[in-house]
């Protein structure tokens, strides 16, 4: 049997931590690395302790700011950075695998913490419809590098 990639691994993380996101415009999922160690994981959402968006504003979701964006959620990104330092993990020097390509605000926060790889999964800019990942451009001029995954998760999955 092939050994699966760590990068098909992480990847594959947190495309099913997404399917643990209560909001009801997109789930994204966050898997935060240090020498092949999870150090941390995230999904975007609430605020513990808040209103979870598909079971309190189940038709709609929650209310938006005025940018469009859900105004109760944290990204995956900021979840996964959060809990780490909560629990007084260092991220600094750590790979992020996320299933979305970081916002410029999460580009931001990625940036400033010392995260030196990201690897996503899916456009942000696609799936917002700008002309380019402002996030991505953001971290790639300040040298943090950034990569469309390219691995294949579906094999990893399948038991022998």
């Amino acid at each position: 049997m092939d050994k699966p990639a760590f990068e098909d691994i992480f990847m594959e993380l947190a495309v099913n931590l997404a399917k643990r996101s209560h909001c009801i415009k997109r789930h994204v999922g966050a898997v935060l690395v240090k020498d092949t160690r999870i150090i941390s994981i995230g999904y975007n959402g609430p605020p513990s302790g808040t209103h979870n968006c598909d079971e309190e504003f189940a038709g709609e979701g929650c209310a938006r700011d005025s940018k469009g964006s859900c105004s109760l959620a944290i990204h995956a990104e900021q979840n996964a950075i959060l809990y780490a330092v909560k629990n007084k993990a260092s991220v600094e020097g750590s790979t992020l695998y996320v299933t979305l390509s970081p916002c410029l605000s999460c580009a931001r926060i990625i940036f400033s913490m010392g995260i030196k790889e990201v690897i996503y999964l899916k456009s942000y800019a696609e799936y917002k419809g700008l002309t380019s990942d402002e996030g991505v451009d953001f971290l790639e001029t300040f040298g943090v590098k950034c990569s469309k995954y390219s691995g294949d998760i579906a094999h990893v999955t399948e038991m022998i």
